[in-house]
């Protein structure tokens, strides 16, 4: 072979004398004077050393071969690295003839030689290697601890061993469930926190998408937001950080695995490489995509083998016929559960089936997965539900700091030694009190961490640190599961019906109707109004249609309440005791010294459900597939596929609120009609450049007085309730809410007389976008809101006793109460 076909070749060749024990004749020069041969490290042991001899990273080593094989036929064996270890040596092919000959082999190899099989006379001068047990023994032993990539989540981590060297490993998910952000996070903590080189080959996503998601993943910061190119100061800082990371994208188009392995050859010390994505529907504009992705795994499986680093490629489908054909080496898959605050990832490997799972909790508002813990398995194999006490931040926390709180290092101050030992001591001890009391020491510590050396355990307990930090300032650094392990609220306290959760709330019996002389029929006069409508309202879908048509598309999701705070506004979620002693947590906002003065001025809206069904535009009989619209037709209601329509005021959140955080691969969403219509009505005002594109529909005929009844009499009732208090307005409370959870119940053992998704979320929709349009009148007329949740939750900056004009302060549906409280204090909710 020419020195310009091994050139070319050089990748393979190495391969080939790695792990076969094969040599490579090359020759180079007009008159083939300069001979060597590209062989296996066993023809030169001296050459396991790489400090001895001339070495040589392979990507730099191709770029001047031509010098090598010359110095290496003068007599000065070059030594071949991948990464930093030695895989193969250039030999003067003259001087190891004359003690390797081929002839010299027999059928009978020596322990770790090679054998030449006389049978097989072309292969007589690239003999293949064979490794006895001591030498499998001897290599595992002194390679050490296994360094591959992590995903920086414990759980995942624990389940998968990391990555490993040499493997293709597959993330497989649905679509909208986030599998390229598992994708990201490898990467991330790869690239920003372990310091070493990522190759990031985007297929679908481009490089500002990949940086808005790091940042909004870093940060904490809102995604959508980001995409629309507004940055507080403080990200803008972190991505000033970030400029020097070791992350190298490759977006361009027509991106082809065979391009992949062409570039990553040539990028030195790589670490990882991550596709994202491969896509299962084809598409024209999309080599990773369709028919051809079991020939793209192939090669990304062989480029993993042939530089020993791990590939990490996302494909976005769960289809096991379509994994079988992609035949990676290790599967993680992401399979969503019906509690949506958890995502289940089970880990497979190819040989031997499963081999572990865990739990992660999706914030696809920031861009990443937070850590749930690890899903047990009892000995019968079957997963139960993870329980641990304190968040996956804590835990890991813990961890990371033990080599500290040990003693093993130095180089903590006292204090912080400390308080990261009550920690550890807490969570083995499982007390809640004493983690509560140590939040305020650790997030003031994340705030400042202090100076920490660069080793592998000063940047975890770095990293640790940093995470707490970002949940500390989210609310969510102490035992997040703490609220999913709260039975239902209790029934007595439903204020007007808003204090909803992602359960229904519904027990065996709510869907029957209250007796004779209930001071509350709320369930009878809900049934009586859709009863006596002309239009002949269809109340429940048939069991056998749900999984078909519009009903698989409606979610929670679609209500719209916003979870939204000011961007110049801190809010901190604190520890807080009740009257009644109960341990809770709740919001505390700091306002900067730029505002003028004011206080807290915070609005409770009455009655924000039962209002909405004044006027809420429903189809009370079936949704016909109408496709896509070129307009909005007013005399139609039901679900609306949509792009996000750009918002650029940073003094209000987006008008479609939390409905944003979970767009589809072509960022479009769902909505009803009451966000359809507060769009239209935004475009009419200016506000708003156009109004947003109907991708797709299910539509029905219109009507905004189906539950108008109810509404009347569910105000009536409360006039006359709210005055008494006590017992028969908890009881008027609590059955306007079981009536109106009724709409959708959400476990299939519920009965209900209604099973309506689309008429459950345009009146929370209605809801949302009632709240929302008040608070944007108030700031209109100049007033700057701090904080928007929920359907009836505002925070005001106002001078003292004087809420917005905007809003009638009462008792009445429509109404508001209003409270005053100072910066810094906690903001109280429900019965507090």
């Amino acid at each position: 072979m020419n020195a310009t076909e091994a050139r070319n070749a050089l990748y393979a060749l190495v391969k080939r004398a790695e792990e076969d024990g094969r040599t490579t004749l090359i020759c180079r020069g007009q008159k083939r004077q300069d001979r060597v041969l590209l062989a296996p490290l066993d023809l030169l042991p001296a050459a396991r050393k790489a400090e001895v001899l001339p070495s040589h990273v392979l990507s730099a080593a191709q770029k001047e071969f031509g010098d090598l094989v010359t110095r290496a036929a003068q007599g000065q064996p070059q030594v071949l690295l991948r990464n930093t270890t030695p895989v193969a040596v250039l030999l003067p092919a003259d001087a190891v003839s004359a003690t390797h000959s081929p002839e010299s082999a027999t059928d009978a190899a020596p322990a770790g030689g090679a054998v030449n099989s006389p049978r097989n006379p072309e292969r007589a001068s690239a003999p293949r290697r064979l490794a006895t047990l001591g030498d499998a023994i001897g290599a595992v032993l002194t390679s050490g601890q296994a360094a591959g990539p992590l995903f920086g989540l414990s759980g995942l981590d624990a389940a998968t061993g990391g990555l490993p060297s040499g493997r293709l490993t597959l993330v497989a998910a649905a679509p909208n469930v986030g599998g390229s952000l598992l994708g990201l996070a490898a990467a991330r903590q790869t690239a920003l926190v372990d310091g070493r080189k990522v190759l990031y080959a985007a297929s679908g996503p481009n490089r500002a998408d990949i940086m808005r998601r790091i940042l909004a993943a870093e940060t904490g910061g809102d995604y959508p937001r980001l995409k629309q190119g507004r940055l507080t100061a403080r990200e803008q800082q972190v991505a000033q950080q970030l400029v020097q990371a070791p992350l190298l994208i490759d977006d361009g188009s027509d991106l082809t695995a065979e391009a992949i392995a062409e570039t990553a050859p040539h990028v030195k010390d790589l670490a990882l490489v991550v596709v994202d994505r491969l896509q299962a529907a084809h598409s024209a504009r999309l080599p990773l995509s369709g028919e051809r992705l079991p020939d793209a795994s192939q090669v990304l499986a062989s480029l993993a083998r042939t530089l020993h680093v791990p590939i990490l490629a996302i494909v976005d489908s769960d289809n096991p016929a379509l994994l079988g054909l992609l035949d990676a080496d290790v599967l993680v898959a992401l399979a969503p559960k019906e509690d949506s605050s958890k995502v289940q990832v089970k880990v497979a490997e190819r040989d031997f089936g499963a081999i572990g799972s865990a739990y992660l909790r999706p914030d696809l508002l920031h861009a990443r997965f937070l850590d749930a813990g690890v899903a047990p398995v009892d000995r019968a194999g079957v997963e139960g539900t993870a329980r641990s006490l304190g968040s996956a931040v804590e835990q890991e926390l813990a961890e990371a700091a033990l080599p500290y709180t040990s003693g093993a290092q130095q180089g903590l101050p006292a204090p912080l030694t400390h308080v990261l030992a009550a920690l550890r001591t807490a969570l083995t001890n499982g007390d809640p009190d004493a983690l509560a009391e140590l939040e305020p020491p650790l997030a003031e510590a994340a705030a400042a961490p202090p100076h920490l050396p660069d080793t592998a355990e000063g940047r975890r307990l770095a990293a640790a640190l940093q995470a707490y930090g970002t949940a500390a300032s989210a609310g969510t650094s102490g035992q997040p599961d703490a609220a999913a392990a709260q039975p239902t609220a209790d029934r007595g306290h439903v204020p007007d019906g808003d204090e909803e959760d992602d359960r229904d709330g519904l027990v065996p019996g709510d869907e029957e109707d209250e007796p004779e002389g209930a001071v509350f029929p709320a369930l009878r006069i809900l049934k009586d109004a859709v009863a006596r409508s002309k239009m002949h309202p269809i109340p429940v879908i048939r069991t056998e249609a749900r999984d078909s048509g519009p009903w698989p598309l409606i979610s929670e999701d679609m209500d719209g309440e916003p979870r939204w705070v000011h961007p110049d506004i801190t809010l901190t979620r604190v520890p807080h005791i009740k009257a009644n002693g109960k341990r809770v947590r709740r919001d505390q906002l700091e306002v900067p010294g730029s505002f003028s003065e004011g206080v807290l001025c915070l609005i409770d809206r009455n009655g924000s459900y039962p209002s909405a069904c004044s006027a809420v535009p429903l189809a009370p009989n079936k949704l016909l597939h109408t496709g896509p619209l070129d307009a909005f037709d007013k005399t139609q209601a039901g679900i609306y596929l949509i792009d996000i329509p750009q918002w650029n005021r940073t003094d209000m959140p987006h008008p479609l609120g939390r409905i944003i955080e979970r767009p589809d691969d072509q960022g479009r969403v769902w909505v009803t009609t009451p966000h359809i219509k507060q769009l239209e009505k935004l475009v009419r005002e200016g506000h708003l450049a156009s109004a947003p594109t109907i991708h797709d529909s299910w539509t029905g005929k219109a009507n905004e007085s189906l539950l108008k009844p109810f509404y009347e009499a569910t105000r009536k009732a409360r006039t006359e309730l709210v005055q008494a208090g006590g017992e028969p307005y908890k009881a008027y409370k609590t059955r306007l809410s079981i009536a109106l959870r009724l709409l959708w119940p959400k476990r299939e053992e519920q009965r209900s007389p209604f099973w309506r998704p689309d008429w459950r979320m345009s009146m929370v929709a209605e809801a949302s976008v009632r709240h929302w349009s008040v608070a944007f009148k108030a700031v209109q007329e100049g007033h700057t809101l701090l904080a928007l949740r929920n359907v009836d939750a505002a925070v005001f900056w106002t001078p003292d006793g004087t809420p917005p004009s905007t809003y009638r302060i009462g008792t009445g549906f429509g109404e508001v109460k209003a409270k005053f409280i100072q910066p810094r204090e906690i903001i109280p909710e429900g019965d507090d």
